[in-house]
């Protein structure tokens, strides 16, 4: 198949990217490298550097587009609602309209597991949505979207919702995001890890290795039409704090955080069961969280801690917004 993947340069665009080429699909891709590098597009990708706000002419020809791209910073869009929300729900719909106009016969969004909001753990696909901050609302603006515009003009999709997601080619040095590689990432510059609140909330972690194969199913089997997964494992839900002492165990330094107020909308406990993707696509969990923090760690130590790099405006700063953006800690 002719396969095209928007944000091919970022973390889990490259990896999926990746893994079709590898079943050997003509894979293409864009980005407009806000925030991702050329050195993650795979080599066998025919690259356009083209923004999905604008995505005209990009899938002609094509049979499947993975839309991926966006700017993913779901703590931030709290403060920054106009920026996040034009990523996620202004791009999407452009992708989706232009894909449509060309013929596309599927389209598979990555959605994300802060469509849940504060539901009943594990979330299950089955419960209702609850967003709960802008990023999570456009990202459930954007599958809802999907849905009207594939039932009028017949053609299939999937909507796919990994959640937190860790290992090489993730940006280590991005201040919103990535909470594992921002602790890393601190860490390994002899700086202290940042946690908010009492670091109790409950997350899930995959590692990029166990989803990519995934996704790429999700091109292939023809079953899965209007279908929504949710992708990663289940099995170890941990809260912020255990999953940052395991972090300073690997790197080698005292478990020492500045402890900072909770942030505003923050859904406290947020992981999913893994039941249906098992049932539907044989998922196996193949790699455990200390070999998944080891990898980031690894990919880290080999390029380098870096600063971090503040690329998108905080449109709203009151008492609320955290001083580590204000003040760049």
């Amino acid at each position: 198949m002719r396969i095209h993947v928007t944000g091919v340069a970022g973390f889990l665009g490259s990896h999926i990217a990746e893994e079709l080429t590898h079943r050997e699909h003509v894979v293409s891709g864009s980005d407009n490298l806000s925030a991702g590098v050329m050195g993650n597009v795979p080599r066998a990708v025919k690259f356009y550097h083209a923004d999905c706000l604008q995505p005209s002419g990009l899938f002609q020809g094509i049979d499947v587009v993975y839309h991926c791209a966006a700017h993913p910073h779901e703590g931030l869009s709290v403060f920054s609602p106009d920026v996040i929300t034009k990523s996620i729900y202004g791009a999407s719909v452009a992708v989706f309209s232009e894909a449509i106009k060309a013929g596309v016969k599927r389209i598979v969004y990555c959605s994300s597991m802060s469509r849940y909001g504060d539901g009943d753990t594990p979330f299950r696909e089955t419960q209702p949505t609850k967003p709960r901050d802008p990023y999570a609302i456009a990202k459930v603006a954007a599958e809802e979207t999907l849905k009207c515009l594939a039932e009028a003009h017949g053609i299939e999709y999937v909507i796919a919702v990994p959640h937190n997601i860790v290992g090489v080619r993730q940006k280590y040095d991005d201040p919103f995001r990535n909470v594992c590689a921002i602790m890393a990432n601190r860490m390994m510059q002899g700086m202290r890890p940042i946690v908010y609140g009492d670091g109790k909330q409950t997350r899930c972690f995959s590692d990029v290795r166990d989803i990519s194969g995934l996704m790429a199913d999700m091109a292939e089997d023809r079953r899965i039409n209007g279908e929504i997964f949710n992708v990663g494992p289940d099995e170890y839900p941990v809260t912020i704090d255990q999953m940052g002492r395991m972090l300073a165990e690997i790197i080698g330094v005292e478990w020492k955080p500045i402890m900072l107020p909770d942030r505003p909308r923050e859904v406290r406990q947020a992981h999913c069961s893994s039941d249906k993707i098992r049932e539907w696509l044989g998922y196996k969990t193949k790699y455990s969280m200390a070999q998944m923090l080891k990898s980031l760690v690894g990919y880290i130590a080999e390029r380098g801690p870096k600063p971090f790099d503040y690329y998108l405006p905080i449109e709203i700063k009151t008492a609320q917004t955290p001083k580590v953006w204000t003040e760049r800690m």
